[in-house]
């Protein structure tokens, strides 16, 4: 069967040319992407990406330039799918195409993609911007002409979390595959986007080494210290003490793994530890809490180390040897009072021994050699290591920590962290995201989900050296059960609603509504291990402020994270008014209330840009194309399974080809009506 379909798609293929218009586009966007099969090609849309970073101490204003362009002879559709950081408030889109530009406006996505449609049909150029994920997001490109690049333009903010001493930028640039479980894609937050072809896979490995551009304005408002990334290489720039530009060394790079930025800022930074916005509509206020210095840890209780290895086929190559290197150094610095327990997971579950192993030179030899032999395949059933990890009670007198190494390629994310909540217990989780292009909404939230943090190893840097320095960081939060005395602020709408315990290194961002202006002493009160402690904050709220609506739109994002947290809860305490829970109805219209009140891209609400002019005066038939993605860089294959419980395959599914089909035919079909129309002129 495919070697017919492999024969009639390469027949179809053959009809298709570049001219030389379309080839001078080409040149110009940097080089082409093209479906190949034998000795055929169908061009594919081509995408540029420019983003820039304004970041003012702690507040980035990031704004994503996607520019996109047709290099075939025929009008095409064209879909991208694409990452961008899961805590940004997507609040600005505008369209240019030819002399026009349109600003998008936000609507309800159900009545967006109708909005969209209509203008597909009628040949205008369009954009559609949706939300899958807090991470992953869609822009749907209708009408796109030969010769007529369309140009996007995305804006969104998010506060720059402090770990580890320094505040951490991250610009994820490649969304990785997703591992779908049977089941997962029924429900409404389980649906997932088709994955695009990706380079070196269903297309040849080639692909344009220069598809993103990054730039940032560090403005620290205080002098800044050091500014790296060990993720690309950057050049900087100073403009004073504490005003740095950073650029890419290389200029442009492939989108094939993150960037994260680390910076430190010097002198006091409690009060710009503040953030503040106020206006017509009130004030808002953003708030950042650090723990003290850690204290000595010789009251600390004996632990059960439960290490959840993902074994899945994503994790095959670099991942799976940086998680073996983490596993030597964790296992051999527990303590003497401490068990382990060592579950690795693909397809099942399966656990080393049956019962929590003492901490002796014998058992780690054994316990190491038995990591060394692990390696990655089949699938990421999460669940499965999550219930054997949690499903038995934990050692009598002892904490539970379970270390879960990952990459969080899977697509029910909403049902593996739910799964986590109703499973926890007393039990603590920390998340290790393993990989240069992880699931950092997936693994941020289970991290926060199972009352401990989450951290990230790239297997591309010195392994060993980061694996230590992640597994002396397996200790016990330093300040629990918080509180703050707002000191008279009386605040309003304060997320997260609970506020989480605070581990060496870890901060916390406090977001709030005021409504009088006055100065204040803010104290913050929690235990650190064993001993009340206060931490004082003078906190200064103003009358008015002239910074834009940076905190208010941070403040909305917060809320609606909250709203959709909720959505992890039981089942049980969903839709069901006698556990006082919400209903899932009820969290959606608040989400859509949010979204449409601050102009926010959320799950249920989307931007849509659509042309006055008429660009595609015959519009039907006109295919939707892909846009396809490098492989993330250090994963194998594996990553991208073989089976349509992956969302992104090694070898193209049936779904794949049919679509490249459809685009060949409809290229195809046009071009050949075009040559008879003008047969038919010059006769």
């Amino acid at each position: 069967m495919r070697a017919r379909l492999l024969a009639f798609v390469c027949c179809v293929f053959s009809l298709l040319v570049l001219p030389g218009a379309a080839r001078a586009q080409e040149e110009r966007m940097g080089g082409s992407i093209e479906a190949r099969i034998g000795d055929q090609t169908i061009a594919l849309p081509m995408l540029k990406t420019d983003i820039s970073a304004d970041v003012q101490g702690d507040l980035a204003t990031v704004t994503v330039v996607q520019t996109f362009a047709n290099p075939s002879d025929q009008p095409m559709h064209a879909r991208y799918l694409f990452p961008l950081n899961h805590e940004a408030a997507v609040f600005s889109m505008q369209m240019d195409v030819g002399s026009e530009r349109i600003r998008a406006q936000i609507q309800e996505t159900h009545k967006a993609e109708q909005t969209y449609e209509k203008a597909k049909s009628e040949g205008k150029a369009a954009a559609l911007l949706k939300e899958h994920r807090p991470n992953m997001f869609t822009q749907d490109i209708a009408n796109l002409m030969p010769g007529l690049p369309i140009k996007v333009t995305l804006k969104y903010v998010q506060t720059v979390p402090k770990i580890d001493g320094a505040y951490e930028l991250l610009i994820p640039l490649v969304v990785g595959p997703r591992f779908q479980p049977p089941g997962a894609q029924e429900t409404e937050l389980g649906k997932l986007p088709m994955y695009p072809p990706v380079h070196g896979l269903d297309l040849p490995p080639s692909v344009e080494p220069d598809r993103v551009s990054i730039s940032i304005s560090l403005e620290g408002g205080l002098p800044i210290l050091n500014a790296t990334s060990a993720t690309h290489a950057i050049t900087t720039q100073s403009e004073n003490a504490s005003h740095w530009n950073l650029t890419l060394t290389r200029g442009r790079v492939i989108d094939n793994r993150d960037f994260v930025l680390r910076y430190q800022l010097g002198g006091n930074t409690t009060q710009a530890a503040l953030l503040t916005q106020r206006d017509a509509r009130g004030g808002y206020f953003s708030l950042l809490i650090e723990p003290p210095a850690a204290p000595d840890d010789a009251q600390i209780l004996p632990r059960e180390m439960v290490f959840l290895l993902d074994c899945s086929g994503s994790m095959d190559g670099l991942p799976i040897e940086a998680s073996k290197a983490f596993m030597h150094q964790a296992l051999t610095r527990l303590r003497p009072t401490d068990h382990f327990r060592i579950i690795h997971f693909g397809d099942s579950a399966t656990e080393y021994a049956d019962t929590p192993q003492a901490v002796t030179p014998e058992n780690i030899r054994r316990a190491l050699r038995y990591t060394d032999s692990l390696r990655g395949q089949g699938g990421t059933m999460v669940s499965t290591g999550i219930q054997q990890a949690l499903g038995v009670p934990p050692l009598p007198g002892t904490e539970r920590i379970v270390v879960f190494l990952t990459d969080g390629y899977i697509g029910n994310d909403y049902e593996l962290i739910g799964h986590a909540r109703r499973m926890l217990g007393d039990a603590r989780l920390y998340a290790l995201g393993v990989g240069t292009g992880v699931n950092h909404f997936f693994l941020d939230e289970i991290g926060r989900a199972g009352r401990g943090f989450t951290r990230y190893m790239d297997p591309t840097e010195k392994v060993d050296q980061v694996a230590a320095e992640l597994a002396d960081r397996l200790q016990s939060p330093v300040l629990t059960d918080i509180s703050v005395d707002w000191d008279g602020i009386a605040p309003s709408d304060v997320y997260p609603q609970a506020l989480p315990d605070l581990f060496a290194g870890q901060s916390l961002r406090v977001q709030g509504r005021y409504e009088k202006p006055g100065d204040h002493l803010v104290r913050i009160e929690g235990n650190a291990r064993g001993r009340r402690v206060t931490i004082v904050l003078p906190v200064h709220l103003p009358e008015k402020t002239d910074g834009g609506e940076a905190v208010s739109l941070v403040w909305a994002r917060s809320a609606i994270k909250e709203l959709m947290y909720q959505t992890t809860q039981p089942a049980a305490m969903i839709d069901d008014a006698a556990t006082g829970g919400p209903k899932f109805d009820d969290i959606r219209a608040r989400v859509v209330d949010l979204g449409l009140k601050f102009s926010l891209v959320t799950k249920w609400t989307s931007f849509v840009a659509v042309s006055e002019k008429v660009y595609n005066a015959q519009p039907e038939g006109t295919p939707t194309a892909p846009v396809p993605l490098p492989m993330v860089q250090g994963v194998s294959a594996l990553a991208y399974g073989n089976s349509p419980t992956f969302v992104g395959s090694a070898a193209p599914e049936p779904r794949t080809w049919l679509g490249l089909l459809v685009v060949a035919l409809t290229f195809a079909l046009s071009a050949m009506q075009r040559r008879r129309r003008v047969v038919g002129e010059l006769g």
